[in-house]
């Protein structure tokens, strides 16, 4: 049995604890949004907050999760209510096939989180570590640099 904290509910799974985060959250959970491309933690199209940092989650076993929050996509906004930084990707096109962009929005919501004044530079390095595809990368930073000033807005 496994317990996890995900997008605020807790949850048992009556599950093996050697499957990855990832797996779970998608196949058990139904979280699709959480999405698996290479299974090696280089694109970071699997990434969720877990305590709010942002973490590969193909390369975490399930029980790693236990005893942490965990949030994906589906936890930081509805379509009536959208994150502010989901709606800074709608508003500048942070996204072309969108497989990637939820990894991006989690990424960009825990580096705002600790840099609510990021420069353009800060913003290409922090979101390095996530893999675009299709090259949306100068939207996907304008995106990030939107999601900042309406989050300031709100502070």
């Amino acid at each position: 049995m496994v317990n996890l904290h995900v997008n605020s509910r807790n949850v048992d799974l009556d599950i093996k604890p050697h499957r990855t985060l990832a797996d779970v959250l998608r196949t058990e959970m139904g979280l699709i949004g959480v999405r698996v491309s290479c299974s090696e933690g280089e694109c970071g199209s699997c990434t969720v907050l877990v305590d709010g940092r942002p973490c590969t989650s193909c390369l975490m076993l399930v029980n790693q999760g236990e005893g942490k929050s965990i949030v994906t996509i589906e936890g930081i906004g509805t379509p009536d209510d959208l994150d502010p930084v989901q709606e800074a990707f709608i508003e500048e096109q942070g996204f072309q096939c969108a497989f990637c962009t939820p990894g991006f929005i989690l990424t960009a919501k825990a580096f705002l989180a600790e840099n609510p004044n990021p420069t353009h530079d800060e913003v290409s390095v922090a979101m390095s570590g996530n893999i675009c595809r299709c090259g949306a990368y100068p939207y996907i930073v304008r995106s990030v640099m939107r999601a900042a000033a309406k989050l300031r807005e709100f502070a």
